[in-house]
Formats: structure tokens, C-alpha cells, sequence
């Protein structure tokens, strides 16, 4: 069948290790199914991969995708929820520690067939075409726990998106204004404050600039660049969700005494539960609020998508379709 798979890695230039060509089908082991991909969106989380970030040289090669949207064996049109926990694990799949995301452990769904455990499986929304809905298993959701599970917030309350540009961050933006949030976001570049402010921004600031209120939450996936700036702009009290650090894991200064007198609140997120991708949909059906595609492609042109996001020329999600 066709794919996208990694074949090798490179630190300095991913894409070499990037194969648009054929794998087997899917083995599907007692309790999976298959699903015919209809369409699946990016994320850095295959960029990651092909630099061998998370994926283990002797898993290769590789077919990459987190999240997919598709036909299952029965004719249903589903949502794959990408977080496969061990058959033995009973909760919050995000808590098991053996727990992996498609394309780490198990193939991936930048293919004509993926295979997933029957449980895994969310009925798609009428609402939302294959291309819309693809974009909401990894970064939506991420995005969607981070506000509403981890921070818990509530309308009326306040919130700062760092690094608005992104998929989880064009999320955090949009579903937070969709929960009736007053948000502000941060870019360095003028063009996607601009797209900021057209999704649902309230304003927007360059970098590192000061906020005219502090706020009640702070949606951290930038790392050390921006850890003092986040920190400093929340209320005494308030919360600081952290899902990512692609500026890099290790700031200057952790704050500690800033942490501990104004007894902020420093929360970690990973993904979201199989309950709360049903929870998403239901909340995108019941606002209208639809997810912000960058751009889509087919599949055999995935690689322009992946030099895109690796040169960080993305405002929102970048979907291929089959």
C-alpha cells in the first residue's frame, strides 16, 4: 500500500530520511480493525521522528502520522484517537507509562490502511469534513485538555497563548475564545499576531512584551524562550499548562521564588483521553467552531508540507488527503 515512512535520521536535515513510497498493509492483532485514511494532518511530532526523536533506530523503517480521519470495516466514518495505551491499562490512557502514539511503537497513518485497537475509534461529526476533522486527535485535543481538563478554566477568565502560529496554538486560540475567554496571544512575526487577532484574539503582543493585566492561565509549548515571560504574566494564583518546548526543555532561570511567593501553578498536559476527543467534538458541533487548515495536500506531495513546517512557514494545520 502507499506511505509515508521514515528510513533513516538526520539531526540537521530531516527530510532526507522522508519516503514517499510502499509498505505492507497493516498486521492487525486481536481487538484492532483497520481504517481506510481518508485524511491526516501534520504535526511536529513527525518531524520529531525523522530527526529520531521518540522513535528507536531499530523501529524503522517507519510509517509516519499521529492522526487520520477515515472509513472503518463497517462503512463508519471515524476519528483515530492516536494514544494507544496496554491492553492491561484501565484510565486516563495519557497517565500509562507504557503508553505510545502511532508512529512511535505501532505504524502510522500516512497510509492507505492503518491499523488501531477497535477502542480507539471516535464516530466523526457530520459537522466537520475529513480534511476539518483530521486536524483534531493530537493538536486539538491537545489544545482542548490543556484549557478546559489542566487548567480548568471557565468563561470570563482570562488566558496567553504563546507562539500563536502553530496547530495547537491556532487551536488554543480559537477554542478558547469559542469557551467565551478573554485571549491574548504572542508571535514575533506581525503576520500571525494579524492571523491571531482574525481567530479569535483578543490582542496580541510581541514576544516577551508586557501584558496591560496579568492573567489567570498561561498555554506554555514554547520551552525556554518564553518560560520568564509566561510565568510573569500570570496573576498570583494563577496556572501555567506546559505541552512542549520547541524553543528547548531548559530556561535560564526556573523562577522558583517567583513560583513558590505568588503560588503559581506549573501543569503538565500530554494529548488528551479517548473521553475527551468525544468531549471536542461534541463542543465543535454545539459552538460551529471548525478547525484553521493552513493548507491541503495530497499525500504523494507531503514532503512540500513537511519543508513547510520544518521551515516554520505554517499558520494553523497542514492536512493530507488520500
Amino acid at each position: 500500500m502507499f506511505a509515508l515512512y521514515a528510513e533513516k535520521f538526520s539531526t540537521d536535515d530531516p527530510l532526507t530520511g522522508l519516503v514517499v513510497g510502499e509498505r505492507p498493509d497493516p498486521e492487525v492483532p486481536d481487538g484492532w480493525t483497520t481504517v481506510q485514511v481518508k485524511a491526516a494532518s501534520l504535526n511536529h511530532h513527525d518531524l520529531w521522528s525523522l530527526r529520531g526523536v521518540g522513535l528507536r533506530e531499530d523501529a524503522l523503517p517507519m510509517i509516519l502520522g499521529c492522526d487520520a480521519v477515515g472509513i472503518d470495516e463497517d462503512g463508519n466514518e471515524v476519528l483515530i484517537h492516536a494514544v494507544i495505551s496496554d491492553p492491561s491499562w484501565r484510565g486516563d490512557e495519557t497517565e500509562d507509562p507504557r503508553r505510545s502514539l502511532l508512529s512511535e511503537r505501532y505504524q502510522g497513518t500516512f497510509a492507505d490502511r492503518v491499523a488501531v485497537p477497535r477502542a480507539n475509534l471516535v464516530p466523526k461529526p457530520a459537522s466537520l469534513s475529513f480534511e476539518e476533522a483530521s486536524c483534531l486527535p493530537t493538536a486539538w485535543l491537545t489544545a482542548y485538555r490543556m484549557l478546559f481538563v489542566q487548567g480548568a478554566l471557565r468563561p470570563g477568565q482570562s488566558v496567553l497563548v504563546q507562539g500563536a502560529g502553530g496547530g495547537v496554538a491556532t487551536a488554543l486560540i480559537t477554542l478558547a475564545r469559542a469557551g467565551g475567554l478573554q485571549v491574548f496571544a504572542t508571535s514575533r512575526d506581525e503576520r500571525k499576531r494579524a492571523r491571531a487577532l482574525e481567530i479569535g484574539a483578543h490582542a496580541t503582543f510581541e514576544s516577551g512584551a508586557r501584558l496591560p493585566d496579568r492573567v489567570d492561565a498561561v498555554m506554555e509549548t514554547v520551552g525556554a524562550a518564553t518560560w520568564t515571560h509566561s510565568l510573569r504574566s500570570l496573576r498570583p494564583g494563577g496556572t501555567l499548562v506546559i505541552s512542549g518546548a520547541t524553543s528547548g526543555p531548559n530556561p535560564d532561570s526556573t523562577e522558583l521564588n517567583r513560583i513558590f511567593f505568588l503560588q503559581l501553578r506549573v501543569v503538565g498536559s500530554t494529548m488528551g483521553t479517548s473521553t475527551e476527543l468525544g468531549q471536542l467534538v461534541s463542543f465543535l458541533d454545539a459552538t460551529g467552531t471548525k478547525p484553521l487548515i493552513d493548507r491541503t495536500l495530497p499525500m504523494t506531495d507531503a514532503r512540500d508540507g513537511f519543508a513547510a513546517m520544518n521551515d516554520g512557514e505554517v499558520f494553523g494545520k497542514i492536512v493530507f488527503t488520500r
